[in-house]
């Protein structure tokens, strides 16, 4: 394994704070990581890591030789991807996490793009509405929606996702149609939605005159997927608050119809995380770039 490997090694078990994370990330056997790790500190002649039964954490020196490796991997990659980008473009294993319904209703059907004109990338593609660990799950970039707290991690803005209100027609027959947010107080139902990594229920909400106002509003099904919530809804259920793109077919078949269009909830951001480093790799960046393009006009975000 030459230096760059080791290093790459060494820093990939930080972030894990475990061997066999950090093995398992790296598609390495465990001992070959614990032996990477042994022979790097063999040749600076110091201890990086204090080791545990259940984790390991870097000493003060590991930690200062930590930073410093993730520069020279960086600069290494950069310097390699010089070359690349002008012989035969970007190679290599992508891992990436997108939420469900922005996975299967818009990236994976273009997938077929993005391959043929990165002939040289494979893609992992993640599927799901919960929180990845990029780190410790071993991924490149994960897309996510809604405001976001201060991870460490580097965020590149897509765009503003709307978001509408919508209520099958048989709703609106049994209980009317709401015009205002006013009209939601005679009786007047919703389908709760419940986040998968937090439980929270998310609130009524609207814009009014530009500030972000909520209320509370009945609700005897909650739910924790897009799917089941979209499905509640046109069953009648109650109302519900939904990015625009992610209804526009049962839209267009009349299943749902859009009311209170005056009083929208504020739009979420999407963004693009990815770990801290000197720069994305020239994967991450051309993948960022595709998923924007592609996400702009298929999500109308703003």
């Amino acid at each position: 394994m030459d230096r760059i490997d080791l290093f790459r090694v060494y820093a990939r078990v930080v972030e894990c704070a475990n061997f066999s994370r950090a093995a398992d990330t790296l598609g390495l056997p465990r001992s070959t990581v614990s032996a990477a790790v042994q022979e790097l500190e063999g040749r600076l002649g110091a201890r990086l890591l204090n080791r545990t039964t259940r984790q390991v954490a870097p000493t003060q020196e590991g930690a200062a030789f930590y930073e410093r490796c993730l520069r020279l991997v960086a600069d290494m990659e950069e310097a390699e991807n010089l070359f690349r980008h002008s012989s035969v473009g970007p190679s290599g294993m992508l891992r990436v996490d997108v939420p469900g319904r922005v996975g299967r209703l818009i990236v994976a059907p273009a997938l077929p793009s993005f391959l043929e004109a990165y002939p040289q990338i494979d893609v992992t593609l993640g599927v799901t509405d919960r929180a990845v660990n990029l780190i410790e799950e071993g991924v490149d970039c994960v897309l996510r929606v809604g405001v976001l707290p201060d991870s460490g991690l580097v965020a590149r803005p897509i765009g503003m996702l709307g978001l509408i209100n919508v209520a099958s027609p048989a709703y609106l027959a049994r209980h009317g149609v709401p015009l205002t947010p006013d009209d939601l107080a005679a009786g007047h139902a919703c389908v709760n939605y419940a986040s998968p990594s937090t439980g929270r229920l998310a609130p009524w909400e609207w814009l009014d005159g530009g500030v972000s106002r909520t209320a509370p509003l009945r609700g005897r099904v909650t739910v924790n997927s897009a799917e089941a919530y979209i499905a509640s809804c046109v069953a009648g259920l109650g109302l519900i608050q939904i990015p625009a793109y992610d209804v526009q077919p049962q839209i267009a078949a009349g299943e749902l119809v859009e009311v209170m269009p005056d009083h929208r909830p504020a739009p979420m951001p999407m963004t693009l995380l990815y770990p801290q480093r000197r720069s994305p790799s020239r994967r991450v960046q051309v993948f960022a770039d595709w998923l924007e393009a592609l996400l702009r006009p298929a999500c109308g975000l703003g």
